[in-house]
């Protein structure tokens, strides 16, 4: 029996190829677009896709327009190439504004952006084009049913960007006084960072490294500067425990503190 299942499962299989063959030299535009969408709906997207290419310039002023267009970036995303899926799905929404699929093509155009973002150490630019389309598609929609989607995805690509200004940080930190003063870097990477992601889940980190940075920094100077730059330190301690009190970094926190005291006089 199961033999027989596979004799006609490849059957259909074959007979399927030949209708797209035929398909894709046929010279009726209407018949292939017919073809394409069934091809959707069979899942068979990199069909679909071949198709609509060819037609989103051969319907671009009939009423079939705006469908071939939606459904050729539907396509692509489902067959999970998300970078012709963004393209296409942002020429939807540009060439119809106040389109029927100008809603989802905007949420798509972002959320392909999203899927398609890197990891932290690579470059965020992809990442940050999501962040953008998916805001602009909250802010055009915003009582859409997608936007709790949209807005997570932004805020797990904020903490991935933030991730990656973390990883720097501690770069610098960890170079120390090699070749100058990377303390001083560290502390600027995360101060810009806790700025530009004041909810990050990494935002404890960051401030650590701050309280780290100008500690070594206070230890590394010179004698005359010592006080002051302890001062620093304590200033920087008392806002970190004030933010973290029962942090999981409060006892490094608290030694930083123990030393630092006794270099400032009351």
């Amino acid at each position: 029996m199961r033999k027989y299942l596979l004799i006609i499962a490849a059957g259909l299989l074959l007979a399927s190829c030949g209708e797209y063959q035929k398909v894709l030299k046929s010279s009726d535009n209407n018949y292939k677009f017919e073809y394409a969408k069934q091809a959707f709906e069979r899942k068979q997207y990199a069909q679909a896709s071949t198709i609509l290419a060819d037609l989103v310039n051969v319907f671009r002023t009939n009423d079939k327009a705006e469908e071939t267009l939606y459904l050729l970036a539907l396509s692509y995303y489902e067959n999970k190439d998300y970078v012709n899926a963004a393209a296409y799905f942002h020429n939807y929404y540009t060439r119809y504004p106040k389109g029927k699929y100008a809603e989802l093509s905007r949420f798509y155009c972002g959320y392909s952006y999203y899927i398609d973002s890197p990891e932290p150490q690579l470059d965020q630019s992809i990442t940050l084009k999501a962040i953008k389309e998916l805001q602009l598609f909250i802010e055009y929609f915003p009582n859409s049913d997608k936007v709790a989607i949209a807005q997570a995805a932004i805020f797990e690509m904020q903490d991935k960007l933030t991730l990656k200004e973390l990883q720097n940080a501690q770069l610098y930190y960890n170079l120390g006084a090699y070749m100058g003063n990377n303390y001083q870097a560290a502390i600027i990477v995360a101060q810009n960072a806790i700025k530009d992601y004041p909810y990050s889940k990494y935002k404890e980190a960051l401030e650590l490294i701050v309280l780290k940075s100008r500690y070594q920094e206070a230890m590394q100077s010179v004698d005359e500067r010592k006080a002051d730059r302890f001062r620093e330190v304590i200033d920087e301690y008392y806002s970190f425990i004030t933010n973290y009190p029962d942090g999981e970094n409060r006892k490094e926190a608290d030694n930083i503190f123990k030393i630092a005291s006794k270099y400032v006089k009351d």
